[in-house]
């Protein structure tokens, strides 16, 4: 195989992602395959297991990566549609050196990507961009390997219930948005003693019913409106490839990321005491209050799922969590991000609590926020903007400025914060007060820092 140019636009901070027929190729495919098969040789392994997620480009994608990766010498473990996390546990119980998952995640309908692991720790930034040096020098192993295939699904569901212990019985409500994560969730459901109804199972790249982002409460209508319908305890909603959790109470409320990893916290801090819990800069103070309450320590740090999980193994954290639904168990687990096993945790601790979600939930401290708000900003530009407003937020005075991840800004009214994504081309920002009319002066700090570097602010 000869050198290979990827657009440097794809390959992202912890994952490789693009606009198949734009971006990305079935070529790329194949060249990633062999440049991370190249790496796996070099580390000392020989196996890689690869899944793929429902979106229509996927099968041919996963194709070229398996092409690549045999060209590259590796023996290839396929596991055909599954959901990430699934992928993730391949590599813990078939002893694979790596994996690779096909999948484009929340993004639209004709986006996809690859996310790695090499051993059993994340593959990302420097990492990533490796591939591309080894692509565009044509700096590739080459060796006859071979391909198998496994069928995981119910080794895994066996191992998501494996230290279950429920006490009531709830009445739940999924929604699996079409994505990978059906056929688990329908497994689960067979086997987890509640009463269940799955909403939109079936696997369907084109997503049909509705996009698969729970981040975005547009989609979780229909999960709101069974929840309520059927007098449910709550509602459990999935991405699109099964790494992020969306929660809804028996009220029909969202329960946002840094809600549910309070509730979350509160029972593994009980059986971990004095234990870090990492969430991600996009986190209300809220949370990182009630993990110190609960006896924990606190860690704020940066966003993404690669980045958390090397935190969690450095730090020996049971337990982070992101805002955008990426939920993180070391605790009984393997400490990768897993939305249904989130869920089956989420459950076992309610089943053992006599209060409703919805009761938790409002027993947290009430404070004024915006939603995680995202806004359009080129690739090749966002970062510069945040880099941009640091600059211009030297100049300002009575702020506290924290860089770890774009820029949080603490004032005596709140924090706000702006950070570029890493999987799309927007920026996000989020706002957060005491007070109705504090978080209308962060909205306005945070409108004035776009416009001062030539940004339209967003309608906030």
């Amino acid at each position: 195989m000869s050198a290979h140019q990827f657009r440097p636009t794809i390959l992202r901070e912890y994952d490789v992602r693009g606009v198949v027929g734009d971006t990305l190729s079935t070529d790329d495919a194949r060249a990633l395959g062999r440049a991370f098969g190249t790496r796996v040789i070099r580390n000392g392994g020989t196996k890689v297991s690869v899944g793929r997620d429902g979106r229509l480009s996927s099968p041919d994608m996963e194709a070229a990566v398996v092409e690549g990766l045999m060209a590259a010498g590796i023996a290839v473990t396929r596991l055909g549609g599954v959901a990430t996390p699934m992928l993730y546990y391949s590599v813990y119980a078939l002893e694979t050196d790596g994996g690779i998952m096909i999948t484009g995640s929340h993004n639209p309908p004709n986006h996809n990507g690859f996310k790695m692991m090499l051993g059993k720790g994340p593959f990302f930034g420097a990492d990533i961009q490796d591939l591309g040096r080894i692509a565009s020098e044509g700096d590739f192993e080459s060796g006859e390997g071979s391909v198998e295939d496994a069928d995981i699904l119910d080794s895994y569901v066996d191992r998501l219930l494996r230290d279950v212990s429920l006490g009531r019985q709830l009445k739940i409500v999924w929604d699996c948005g079409n994505g990978a994560a059906g056929p688990s969730v329908n497994q689960v459901c067979m086997r987890l003693p509640s009463n269940h109804k799955v909403l939109f199972p079936e696997v369907d790249g084109t997503f049909p019913n509705h996009h698969p982002d729970p981040t975005v409460p547009e989609n979780l209508e229909d999960l709101m409106a069974m929840v309520l319908e059927r007098g449910a305890d709550l509602g459990i909603a999935f991405d699109g490839d099964g790494d992020r959790i969306g929660v809804i109470d028996d009220k029909g409320r969202v329960l946002w990321g840094d809600q549910l990893l309070t509730v979350l916290a509160e029972d593994v801090l009980k059986e971990n005491p004095g234990a870090t819990v990492i969430a991600d800069v996009k986190a209300s103070q809220v949370l990182f209050d009630k993990i110190a309450e609960f006896g924990g320590k606190p860690l704020m740090w940066r966003t993404g799922h690669s980045l958390i999980k090397t935190k969690m193994a450095e730090t020996g954290a049971p337990l982070a969590g992101e805002m955008s639904g990426h939920i993180f168990f070391k605790d009984r687990y393997y400490g990768f991000d897993d939305a249904l096993y989130a869920a089956v945790r989420l459950i076992e601790g309610l089943s053992h609590r006599d209060e409703p979600l919805s009761a938790i939930r409002d027993a947290l401290p009430q404070v004024m926020n915006t939603p995680e708000m995202r806004f359009q900003c080129d690739d090749t530009r966002k970062f510069d903007v945040v880099v941009e407003v640091k600059d211009w937020l030297s100049g300002q005075t009575g702020i506290e400025v924290s860089d770890a991840d774009g820029v949080r800004v603490n004032t005596p009214d709140g924090w706000w914060l702006l950070r570029a994504s890493n999987t799309q081309d927007v920026l996000v920002a989020r706002c957060e007060s005491q007070t109705e009319a504090g978080l209308e002066r962060l909205k306005g700090q945070l409108r004035a820092a776009l416009t001062a570097v030539g940004e339209t602010p967003p309608d906030i």
